[in-house]
């Protein structure tokens, strides 16, 4: 029963996390092309921060402390490395994309991704630097993903001016906001 509660509790939040960001790109939908930018910047950088996480398992191949002393879940297979966490990796991703979009659900966002992030030390198959390791690596990709802001948010004001991808990135048109090029109909 402890094993099941703490994966759903892990598993739960950053389901949550997933479902913030979705409703993040929704209510962008109607806000001008950089929010849209940040909405559609965030999740891919958080896939981005979790690819990081496993080229960097692969490159340090840290054994789990579940190995050597007891935990409250079973632990993983040998070969799926600890260091550093996925799930605080994600967490902390998709937490800083959320603050990125907006302090109130950025901050919902921090508190679900420290709980994903201290469940992972709690049931024993992370250590403490695996877990701080993921939260640097995550928030560090989504700061690091602010760079491209600018050109992704002309790029939704030109296809939104456009019509295109309406349902993706919305109708509102915000040509003030975003020097767009002259075109001949």
């Amino acid at each position: 029963m402890i094993e099941f509660l703490a994966t759903a509790v892990t598993d739960g939040v950053i389901l949550v996390l997933g479902v913030l960001l979705l409703l993040s790109w929704w209510r962008a939908r109607t806000s001008d092309a950089t929010a849209m930018a940040k909405a559609l910047l965030g999740p891919a950088a958080v896939v981005v921060a979790y690819l990081a996480s496993e080229v960097a398992k692969v490159l340090w191949r840290q054994d789990r402390p579940c190995r050597t002393a007891p935990s409250l879940i079973e632990c993983p297979e040998v070969g799926d490395w600890s260091f550093p966490s996925n799930h605080a990796t994600i967490a902390a991703a998709a937490a800083t994309a959320l603050l990125w979009s907006g302090w109130r659900w950025g901050a919902a966002g921090v508190v679900l991704a420290v709980v994903a992030a201290s469940s992972r030390v709690l049931t024993g198959v992370h250590h403490v630097h695996d877990v701080v390791a993921g939260v640097v690596l995550g928030a560090a990709v989504v700061a690091a993903t602010a760079l491209l802001l600018g050109g992704v948010a002309t790029g939704v004001a030109r296809a939104r001016w456009r019509g295109r991808a309406a349902f993706v990135l919305g109708s509102v048109c915000d040509a003030p906001t975003v020097t767009l090029p002259r075109v001949r109909r």
